[in-house]
């Protein structure tokens, strides 16, 4: 399917979506800690769902009402495990392998085609250290994985993904001996380890920081049974502002921030860099823009799935927007470095493409185009929102706004867009 996108002027209220690097953690940790832990303000999206399905596939007893999971009865880590299939959740595999080492049995995990792409070596590598018998194909999933791990010291690289740390850092209090984590080089998303150790300490699990983002010492301990609640997604926030600042400023957003750590948070601060008022009052966001963005250079090193929105915004700046220290989001769902300068140069933007990021510089011949997200869900959200600034655009693959926005489309039409699914 593809969609048709005009060009559009947009206003009114919208809730953002609540966030889903949370609601998978929150998952994960109330299937551990069970008695009727619950998970509220949820989103129930297809990356979410797949870590549902995971952490039933584990033993665990979980009951969805509304906004709401509650995990009656925690995983059972005796259990026989049938095959995990993650779909296109890449936090889903990479924590649910770091469960699946507590368990004595083998047990296989895969993804969709997409998944079967993304890194899982520097995870098998730390978690064969520490006891556990892992296979894969060539470092990608599908992957087989048999415990059980004792614990111990182990070594990660940082530099690949933080979803490899904060597997490890779950499981370690399940362990025999809990684990000394050493992170090796610069770890990049920095951000999301702290929100891994902020939800675990909601659950009752503490973790030493011996050197932040460097060494940790988690001892064994039990997760408690409690109640998380999600905070807004600031990743999606990010998209419905981009929005608010090239297709209308009469937008108010609406949603609980909470005091959670969140990466993405930072894009406030890009927003205002480049000239735009932000006003946050009573759980309402609003933004005034200037006729054009300044431009600027923006280091997205812990805040990677910032790249998509503030990409966009290039299409009205006086000067370069300029992304640096973002090599990691090659290794997304997609490359996303090469698509968005492949796809956006289409529009009239100039493009220069480097190893770990993009400068991009808009033009004055600005056209309408066919886009290709490549079945990437930010990105086709993104390259909607160009298309409703150019008009007379068609992007690809509305489906995959199920990962994590659902009712993207039908929110963007309540607000005056024109997506027509084709």
């Amino acid at each position: 399917m593809n969609c048709k996108v005009g060009k559009s002027k947009i206003s009114g209220q919208v809730v953002c979506p609540p966030n889903k690097s949370y609601t998978h953690r929150a998952i994960f940790l109330a299937s551990l800690a069970g008695n009727n832990s619950r998970v509220d303000n949820a989103l129930l999206s297809a990356d979410t769902i797949s870590t549902i399905e995971a952490c039933r596939k584990f033993g665990a007893e979980i009951e969805i009402e509304n906004s709401s999971i509650i995990v009656k009865n925690p995983i059972k880590l005796g259990a026989n495990v049938p095959e995990i299939n993650t779909e296109n959740s890449g936090t889903t595999i990479r924590i649910a392998s770091g469960i699946a080492s507590l368990f004595s049995e083998e047990i296989i995990l895969t993804g969709d085609s997409s998944l079967q792409k993304r890194p899982m070596q520097p995870l098998l590598d730390a978690l064969s250290s520490i006891g556990a018998q892992c296979s894969s194909t060539d470092g990608k999933p599908p992957i087989k994985i048999k415990g059980k791990i004792s614990g111990g010291n182990v070594t990660i690289p940082g530099n690949f993904s933080s979803q490899f740390i904060s597997a490890l850092l779950i499981s370690a209090p399940l362990t025999e001996n809990g684990i000394n984590l050493t992170i090796e080089g610069n770890l990049v998303s920095k951000p999301y380890l702290d929100a891994t150790i902020a939800t675990m300490k909601k659950f009752g699990v503490s973790v030493q920081t011996l050197i932040p983002y460097k060494r940790y010492n988690i001892s064994p301990q039990i997760y408690k049974n409690t109640t998380f609640t999600v905070p807004i997604d600031f990743s999606s926030l990010a998209l419905l502002l981009s929005a608010a600042v090239l297709n209308g400023e009469e937008i108010i957003v609406k949603g609980s921030i909470g005091n959670l750590p969140q990466g993405d948070e930072v894009f406030i601060d890009i927003l205002e860099q480049l000239g735009v008022n932000v006003t946050i009052n009573n759980e309402e966001i609003k933004i005034k823009s200037p006729e054009k963005l300044k431009g600027g250079r923006f280091d997205l090193s812990n805040s990677p799935d910032l790249l998509p929105p503030l990409a966009i915004l290039a299409l009205n700046t006086s000067n370069p927007i300029e992304i640096v220290n973002v090599k990691h989001a090659r290794l997304k769902e997609t490359d996303r470095i090469a698509i968005i300068s492949r796809e956006l140069v289409k529009l009239g933007i100039k493009i220069q493409e480097k190893e770990d990021g993009l400068i991009l510089e808009t033009s004055e011949n600005l056209i309408g185009a066919k886009l290709n997200c490549e079945n990437d869900h930010r990105l086709f959200m993104a390259f909607c929102i160009a298309g409703m600034y150019i008009g007379d655009c068609t992007i690809t693959d509305p489906e995959s706004v199920k990962i994590s926005y659902p009712n993207f489309i039908e929110e963007m039409n309540s607000l005056g867009a024109k997506i027509q699914v084709q």
